[in-house]
């Protein structure tokens, strides 16, 4: 075999390699929600990638088998011709011939394998990565014709492989999963806040929205010994001395001494002279719903928006009132600190 046909064996081996590499780590890293908005739209490519990614063990054994033929051939035919024709030139240089056939043995063994780690697997590897989903559009169909047509071969080494998972107690997966548990969403989400992507006002309302499931109602309880409230005989008056402890909500109570609902101090206060030393109107007095101390935030705020509440009373597992808790103490554990119209000394109602 000349040197022309020898050189033009090796790249195209190397190519092939560079194919099946690239093929393999663009299907591996592929995110399907990338892919699904442009399948939905009718892209054919998309749908191919999509057919590929649920059928991706069986392209991963294709690509392997590939690589595996690429490189075995790689050292088998392209070392051999190179060897040939360094021997030549070491000839002329007066190079003893015993030692002719091994140093061409090396040094094409060193080229052959720089080119087959570099051309034939990290540079196609490291364009995959760059653009996973682009390269999926671009590799997948091929990769597909290539599936289907060593499918026989492909199906037992893919069936050998699985008994022996099986035999380990690890079951065979069909396809990459493409969902995240909550604890890998909340790391990705740091990993983009230290990457620069996300600012750390969008960190925190990606954090709370994570966590904000995992919290009941006793998170954001305010005890009834911290509560301050008012009683059903208040006046504007007295409300306005109240007022200046900076709450906005004070529960109601009844003579027994029972929350029969709450009010909003801006409601209470009035500028008639008259009217500001008379117990305050009883239809100023909005519902109170109840929530159970063991609801999560989700449910608490649920409840809270069906009454059209801003605070809810907290009921333990008999009945009895533990506290109350405020829609805004709720909001901020998902979107972080919100301010009231009336400045707040603490967390309270």
């Amino acid at each position: 075999m000349n040197l022309f046909s020898g050189l033009a064996i090796t790249f195209g081996l190397l190519l092939g390699n560079a194919f099946f590499v690239a093929a393999e780590f663009a299907l591996i890293s592929a995110r399907r929600a990338r892919v699904e908005p442009a399948a939905e739209t009718g892209s054919r490519i998309a749908r191919i990638v999509l057919y590929c990614l649920e059928r991706v063990t069986m392209l991963m054994a294709a690509a392997q088998l590939g690589i595996t033929i690429c490189s075995v051939a790689l050292g088998s035919i392209s070392e051999p011709i190179i060897a040939g024709w360094l021997q030549a030139p070491f000839a002329a240089l007066g190079i003893s011939p015993s030692l002719q056939h091994p140093i061409a043995f090396i040094i094409a063994l060193a080229l052959v394998t720089w080119l087959h780690v570099v051309l034939g697997e990290m540079v196609p590897k490291n364009l995959a990565l760059v653009a996973p989903e682009r390269a999926s559009s671009v590799l997948a169909p091929p990769m597909l014709l290539v599936m289907w047509v060593l499918y026989p071969v492909i199906w037992v080494l893919n069936t050998l492989a699985n008994l022996v998972l099986r035999a380990v107690r690890v079951k065979p997966q069909e396809e990459v999963a493409s969902a995240f548990t909550q604890d890998e969403v909340a790391q990705l989400v740091a990993e983009s806040r230290s990457g620069g992507y996300l600012e750390s006002n969008d960190e925190r309302l990606l954090l709370g929205a994570l966590q904000f499931d995992s919290k009941d109602v006793t998170a954001v309880l305010l005890p009834l010994d911290e509560i301050v409230t008012l009683p059903v005989t208040v006046t504007p008056e007295q409300a306005e001395q109240i007022s200046a402890r900076s709450f906005s909500r004070f529960p109601v109570t009844d003579e027994a001494g029972a929350m029969i609902g709450y009010v909003h101090i801006k409601d209470l206060l009035v500028d008639d002279p008259a009217t500001r030393t008379r117990p305050m109107d009883r239809e100023l007095i909005r519902r109170l719903p109840t929530v159970n101390a063991d609801d999560s935030l989700r449910g608490a705020l649920a409840k809270m928006q069906k009454a059209r509440a801003h605070l809810g009373v907290v009921l333990d597992a008999t009945g009895d009132v533990l506290g109350i808790v405020a829609l805004e103490d709720v909001l901020e554990e998902l979107v972080g600190e919100v301010r009231d119209d009336s400045r707040r000394a603490r967390r309270a109602a």
